[in-house]
C-alpha cells in the first residue's frame, strides 16, 4: 500500500511540474505590433551554446529598439557600441527574420507586463540551437519576475541564465542607420 502512495505521490509531482510548465511557455497572445515598439533592455539570457553565454557575459548591456517591423539590437562593450539592423516578420507570437544565411525563428512567451521573453531557434548548416531571452523597458526586474523566467528556461532544459547588470551603461538610441553594422564610439 505504501509503494502504491509513494507511485500516486510521485505522478501528481509530475503532472504539477508539467502543468507549471505548460503555464510559463504558454504563448503570448495579446501580443501586437503597437505593444513591441519602443526600446526593449535584455535582462537575461539563457542559452544552450556555453561559448554564446561567455559572449553575453562579457557585454555591458544589449537593446533592442524596435519600429516598423525591424529593429536595431545594439550591444555595449566598454565605451563601444555595435549596432545590427533586421527586419521582423512578426506573426502573432511567431516571429522570425528572413534573409539571413540561417534560420531564425523565435516564439514570445507570456511574462510581466512592460516585459517579452523570446524563445529563439537558432538552425545553422553546422548547429542548431534554442535561447530564451528576457526583456523589459526596465534594466532589471523583481525577484518573482526572474524567479519566472529561470522556470521557463528550466521547462526547456536550458542552463541557468545569464543575467545583465542593470547599472552598466546602454548604447544610444538608433533613429536611422546608413549600413547595416556601424560601430559608435
Amino acid at each position: 500500500m505504501f509503494a502504491v502512495f509513494v507511485a500516486v505521490l510521485c505522478l501528481v509531482s509530475v503532472s504539477h511540474s508539467s502543468l507549471a510548465c505548460e503555464d510559463l511557455l504558454r504563448p503570448s497572445d495579446q501580443l501586437d505590433s503597437d505593444h513591441l515598439e519602443g526600446r526593449w533592455n535584455l535582462v537575461a539570457g539563457s542559452l544552450k551554446n556555453p561559448a554564446a553565454a561567455q559572449v553575453l557575459k562579457g557585454l555591458d548591456s544589449v537593446t533592442i529598439d524596435y519600429s516598423n517591423s525591424s529593429y536595431f539590437h545594439t550591444h555595449r562593450n566598454g565605451s563601444s557600441c555595435t549596432v545590427h539592423h533586421h527586419e521582423i516578420t512578426l506573426d502573432g507570437h511567431i516571429f522570425s527574420m528572413p534573409g539571413l544565411s540561417w534560420n531564425f525563428t523565435g516564439t514570445l512567451f507570456s511574462t510581466c507586463p512592460d516585459c517579452l521573453v523570446a524563445g529563439i531557434n537558432i538552425d545553422m548548416a553546422t548547429s542548431k540551437s534554442l535561447n530564451i531571452y528576457l526583456f523589459s523597458r526596465r534594466r532589471e526586474v523583481t525577484q518573482k519576475e526572474m524567479e519566472d523566467f529561470k522556470a521557463q528556461a528550466d521547462c526547456l532544459k536550458l542552463p541557468p541564465p545569464v543575467v545583465m547588470d542593470p547599472n552598466k551603461e546602454t548604447c544610444p538610441k538608433m533613429r536611422a542607420i546608413e549600413k547595416t553594422e556601424e560601430e559608435i564610439n
